[in-house]
């Protein structure tokens, strides 16, 4: 080195060269590269094994009808209460019919709740939430101020007050978790868009004529829709669990239905000494929901890398 250059090299007091530069607790550039696509791969990972899973269970639920070895309500009185066997691989109920069949029928009915459930408050809160997002004023202190009320009460009473005033019944169930609901969406999506339309693109596209119509469904709505398709991917487990719970105090799908919450409540009074009745319903609803968990979790993560 000539005495015009400059030792940007760190070095100690005496002189010679640090060991390593690296504040202690943080990675090196080379370590945090080559830690990032490890990263990506494990949830990109999360991602595959979620869809992996939710596609399993949803082909299990169309091919049923063939898979299945007996109809969901053929009864044999001669195989009553049978244990679980080569025959019957999750057992008999006090009917004599094959649980194992039945928890496959069972699949078609606990995925349409689960969809059928989320998609009206999911369309209903990112109309509201988008609405008093780009609006506010009057119209934003209409929505919060009726979300707040929602909110006042406890999700899953209210959700049994408006069941029992309906009457019994899916369709009973769905209506009031549209009700209900949509409020998580909107405050969701109204959060989005009041950062989102300060933004430069939305002024861009305000100045060349667009419509308020055509900002929001155009330029902001797809670039804050992401995170609400995230919660919505995880709220399909929260209302199979909740109808599962309701189907249990008989509010929703009632036996002889093959619903699992139905089937679970049928073997509630045989717990001592035919506990498969109610375990094997129960843990396709566990898989069910670990499976829409894993896939949400993976999304999540692969659209936060994709913001970034």
């Amino acid at each position: 080195m000539t005495s015009l250059e400059i030792d940007r090299e760190p070095r100690q007091l005496d002189g010679s060269p640090l060991a390593d530069a690296t504040p202690p607790g943080r990675l090196t550039p080379l370590a945090r590269s080559s830690a990032r696509p490890r990263l990506v791969r494990w949830r990109g990972r999360n991602l595959i094994l979620g869809a992996a899973m939710i596609i399993f269970i949803v082909a299990v639920a169309v091919f049923a009808p063939w898979i299945a070895p007996r109809g969901e309500q053929e009864t044999d009185y001669t195989a009553r209460l049978i244990a679980p066997s080569p025959e019957h691989p999750f057992g008999t109920d006090n009917l004599g019919r094959d649980i194992f069949s039945r928890v496959l029928y069972g699949a078609s009915i606990d995925l349409q709740v689960g969809i059928i459930s989320v998609l009206p408050p999911f369309l209903i809160g990112t109309l509201l939430g988008c609405l008093a997002g780009y609006y506010g004023g009057r119209i934003d202190n209409v929505v919060m101020r009726a979300a707040d009320i929602i909110q006042a009460f406890p999700f899953l009473i209210l959700i049994i007050a408006i069941v029992a005033v309906l009457g019994i019944g899916l369709t009973s169930v769905y209506i009031a978790v549209a009700l209900v609901a949509w409020v998580s969406y909107a405050r969701l999506i109204r959060g989005e868009i009041l950062v989102a339309k300060n933004q430069e693109y939305v002024d861009a596209a305000r100045s060349l004529g667009s419509s308020d119509g055509r900002v929001i469904a155009r330029h902001l709505l797809p670039n804050v829709i992401t995170s609400a398709l995230v919660f919505a991917t995880t709220d399909v487990v929260l209302y199979i669990v909740l109808v599962t719970s309701l189907s249990y105090l008989g509010l929703a799908a009632r036996p002889p239905s093959p619903e699992w919450g139905a089937m679970i409540t049928e073997g509630r009074t045989f717990m001592a000494n035919a506990w498969w009745i109610s375990l094997f319903p129960g843990l396709a609803v566990v898989v069910t929901g670990i499976a829409f968990s894993v896939f949400g979790d993976g999304l999540a993560d692969a659209l936060r890398v994709r913001r970034r």
